[in-house]
């Protein structure tokens, strides 16, 4: 007969429940495992996506700080246009102060610039400085006429406006600022022939004050600044001049070295910077470190002195080039045109209408003009 039932092991039983209870101690340590993988993987995402928020969020907001930060570009003022054709005439400061003179010039036929003395060969300025600058401080400014009110009347007229500006003759900053001047061997301030003292070309302090008085007459409305006198003195006893703070180099790029440093301040304000040369400076070293094709690089305009008395007998092969005056500026402008190829500055001349040696006739001008 086949039996019913398997027979009993207690034996097998017991190893059957160890392995049970095994089977479970594994599959708690699992679940166990499980659930702190699954919080790490959960803290973990969690923090990428805090990352994610925190990088985005500060992405854009840098984003947007960074547009906000960045205003449209402030374009410079841009100068007064220039006349077609130039026709002007030179203001002194004392004449300026005449408010009916001014009007004379104003109504002359064709006349569309006219060129005021910002600072003269006296080293007065022309119109009050702010007080706590040098040029108030030393007696320098004096209230010969109200800027702003001449440019505006100026303007008013449609007429360009220019300042002409002498700096390195300057008898006012040399005595008040020894220390500015040209010097002699014995310290004192060097003069030249006619007793009038000389600004040191190599001090850098002596640039800043011209400026000073340069961007005044900027705000003031002035549409161009013309540098004269922007040289080493020509007349007196030269050989004896001593100069603090000399460099090596020639006298002609220290005199570039400041027209570049001038033009790189003014003209973000707006304004022309143009300057004052000899008629002779194309082709003659005259020894005032004038060279016009170095200055052209950093001028908007040169304008030579073809004053036919200035230039001595033979030139341009001409037994008296103050008697063709027409034949002496056209030679003289030639030769700058030749100087000056390759820039973008314009030639202007200054020409003849005093007397010196002999009284120019309305022919005389009208033969330098053509």
């Amino acid at each position: 007969m086949p039996e019913l039932f398997e027979s009993f092991d207690p034996n097998q039983r017991f190893r059957e429940r160890r392995a049970q209870a095994r089977r479970r101690r594994r599959y708690r340590r699992l679940a166990g495992l499980g659930g702190l993988v699954l919080l790490l993987l959960a803290v973990a995402a969690m923090a990428i996506g805090a990352t994610t928020v925190i990088r985005s969020e500060r992405g854009s907001s840098g984003g947007a700080a960074q547009q906000a930060a960045k205003p449209k570009k402030k374009q410079p003022p841009t100068p007064r246009p220039l006349p077609a054709e130039m026709r002007g005439v030179h203001v002194t400061a004392a004449l300026a102060s005449d408010a009916r003179k001014i009007d004379e010039y104003l109504a002359i036929p064709g006349l569309n610039t006219l060129q005021v003395d910002v600072k003269d060969e006296n080293g007065e300025v022309g119109f009050l400085m702010p007080n706590g600058t040098l040029a108030r401080q030393i007696g320098a400014t004096k209230p010969y006429y109200r800027a702003r009110r001449l440019a505006a009347r100026v303007h008013a007229k449609g007429v360009y406006l220019i300042g002409r500006l002498v700096t390195f003759e300057d008898p006012i900053l040399s005595q008040a600022r020894p220390d500015m001047a040209i010097r002699r061997r014995d310290g004192s301030v060097w003069t030249n022939d006619v007793g009038l003292g000389w600004s040191n070309p190599y001090d850098k302090r002596v640039w800043d004050y011209n400026l000073e008085i340069a961007k005044a007459a900027v705000r003031a409305g002035f549409d161009e600044i013309q540098f004269d006198y922007v040289r080493f003195p020509s007349d007196g006893d030269v050989e004896n001049a001593v100069y603090r703070g000399k460099v090596n180099e020639d006298i002609g790029w220290t005199i570039a070295r400041f027209v570049q440093y001038a033009s790189k301040q003014l003209k973000p304000l707006g304004v022309r910077v143009s300057v004052d040369v000899f008629g002779l400076a194309a082709t003659h070293d005259l020894g005032i470190g004038q060279v016009p094709k170095r200055l052209a690089r950093f001028v908007d305009a040169i304008y030579p002195m073809v004053y036919p008395s200035h230039y001595n007998p033979g030139e341009y092969n001409l037994p008296d080039p103050s008697g063709a005056p027409g034949t002496t500026v056209a030679a003289s402008l030639q030769d700058f045109r030749r100087a000056m190829r390759g820039s973008k500055a314009l030639l202007i001349p200054w020409l003849e209408d005093f007397s010196l040696g002999r009284t120019r006739t309305p022919d005389e001008v009208r033969a330098q003009i053509q």
